[in-house]
């Protein structure tokens, strides 16, 4: 009450004080209606914020899945997994190029095609990319020359084969297998194990060999990355499609892993030691130049692979593989059969501990011959296949 008798409001909300109960009323209504006008504006704030993170998260999702499925086309074509056809399209395709631009006269394309179709139909390779007749030579050359090599391991005779315009940009484990099975079909100890390979088979049938492998039970895992399918594709290959194949054909190996580098600055030492023990195992004695019988060792490397076929023995104690590259023509290799004394056509073939710095290298080396309860071992630990780790 007020000193002249008059009745006073107050507000609950705000403590303003009215005289008119009605008035007081009216006041009050106003604070709540202001309330519920706030609390429902910051309703829908929040709902428009969460409507916008919906949103946001969908695009996001939608960038991510279209970046993924670049990225695994990118590997499809990468990998030769996209459909896009095979040795013998690509074949055709680049010929095709070739007279396009002049590089080849229309008779020599159509004689090439009729010779593809030939070979392929037989399954043989054309020889077009062969060079024979090297490690011969370099037994020659290091017999008679070369002063800073103490002793050299040369594997048994082997023939070069390189990518044509068929398998160029992927071909490189198929040529190395062709390399490798060059060997194998002139040593004797292998006869009835290739019995129905007589000559160097094409990458198409290379291809099919390696189906029949995994038809057979090897490497389930491997064959489920190329949907059980390598004919008609331009699919890389590795060390264990070329280890499934050497054991279906009853050819004993094994696959070392060098997993990590041994060595300073990336380098891998131990593989180079390993290698050198694999010649020199049963070639001990002091010659200068060793011929062994050992078969070449297929060496394998992220996005590359290349046929290993000696090792040298500096007088510095240094060691040097001797390589053979898919990626090298025949005419490079053709100046190793006619090798100048100072030896410079070898910086094609020689590779020092310095300039092996991949992270990982992997080798399949050939060692025999497997009886059929062997093979039929191998190929059930196949299924669960792991590759010898080297620490």
């Amino acid at each position: 009450n007020t000193g002249s008798g008059e009745q006073l409001y107050e507000c609950p909300i705000c403590s303003l004080t009215c005289t008119n109960v009605q008035i007081l009323q009216e006041h009050v209504d106003l604070h709540l209606e202001e309330q519920s006008f706030s609390e429902g504006g910051n309703l829908r704030d929040l709902e428009l914020a969460q409507q916008l993170q919906i949103e946001e998260d969908k695009q996001q999702r939608s960038e991510e899945e279209r970046r993924e499925k670049e990225e695994f086309n990118k590997l499809q074509r990468l990998y030769g997994l996209d459909n896009s056809g095979g040795y013998r399209q690509q074949l055709v395709k680049n010929m095709e190029r070739e007279v396009d631009r002049g590089r080849m006269q229309p008779f020599e394309y159509h004689k090439r095609k009729a010779d593809m179709m030939e070979s392929l139909a037989f399954g043989i390779d054309d020889g077009k990319t062969k060079t024979s007749g090297v490690i011969e030579a370099l037994c020659k050359y290091y017999q008679s020359e070369n002063k800073d090599v103490r002793r050299v391991w040369l594997s048994a005779s082997v023939d070069h084969f390189h990518s044509s315009l068929g398998d160029k940009g992927w071909g490189c484990g198929y040529r190395n297998f062709q390399m490798l099975l060059s060997s194998l079909l002139q040593n004797s100890s292998y006869d009835d194990c290739l019995r129905g390979i007589v000559l160097t088979p094409s990458i198409p049938k290379i291809q099919s060999m390696i189906e029949d492998a995994w038809k057979e039970g090897f490497d389930p895992n491997g064959a489920s990355h190329f949907n059980n399918r390598l004919h008609g594709t331009r699919a890389w290959i590795g060390a264990c499609e070329i280890y499934s194949l050497l054991t279906s054909l009853r050819i004993k190996c094994q696959i070392v892993d060098f997993h990590k580098p041994t060595g300073p600055m990336g380098t891998h030492p131990r593989l180079l030691e390993w290698i050198l023990h694999y010649y020199s195992a049963d070639n001990e004695g002091s010659a200068k130049v060793v011929c062994t019988s050992r078969p070449p060792i297929y060496l394998q490397h992220q996005g590359h692979s290349r046929t290993v076929v000696g090792i040298e023995e500096r007088k510095n104690r240094t060691l040097c593989l001797l390589l053979f590259d898919p990626g090298c023509s025949s005419q490079e290799m053709q100046k190793l059969l006619k090798q100048s004394s100072d030896g410079t056509s070898l910086k094609l073939l020689r590779r020092l501990v310095g300039s092996l710095k991949e992270k990982q290298y992997q080798i399949v080396a050939v060692d025999g011959v497997l009886t059929l309860e062997e093979k039929a071992a191998r190929c059930r630990a196949s299924r669960v296949f792991t590759s010898q780790k080297i620490p």
